[in-house]
């Protein structure tokens, strides 16, 4: 994720752009054998296509959220418990989830004080 993190700030600075908040991750499918995804940080406004790098939107959606605390390599239980209440609560997840890392290392903050925003949209 970090190269391709990079190629984002990059055109956004190569168009003069500024982020409009914290970067995130749009997931598609994730399976063992493909991981289609992408990095995302949001602007004030459309941007032109710069290479691979394009504007995209978030669909409307109602979704469920939750806030994880804690260095990334935790994320998998947090999904884990975030999919198991959803399910205990008569929610269904519909079409693939994000990620705001809020908080992350280039925060200098210590990987406890971490946050990342989960999202799943949900049917209906």
């Amino acid at each position: 994720m970090g190269p391709g993190l990079k190629e984002v700030h990059a055109a956004l600075a190569a168009l003069g752009v500024n982020p409009a908040g914290p970067w995130f991750t749009r997931h598609f499918r994730m399976d063992p054998k493909v991981f289609d995804f992408q990095i995302c940080v949001p602007t004030a406004e459309p941007i032109a296509k710069t290479g691979r790098v394009e504007a995209t939107r978030l669909p409307s959606a109602r979704v469920a959220r939750t806030v994880f605390h804690g260095n990334y390599q935790g994320l998998p239980d947090a999904w884990r418990e975030f999919d198991e209440w959803l399910a205990a609560s008569g929610y269904e997840p519909e079409g693939g989830l994000w990620e705001v890392y809020a908080v992350g290392p280039e925060s200098g903050t210590k990987p406890e004080d971490w946050r990342t925003e989960l999202y799943r949209p949900l049917a209906g």
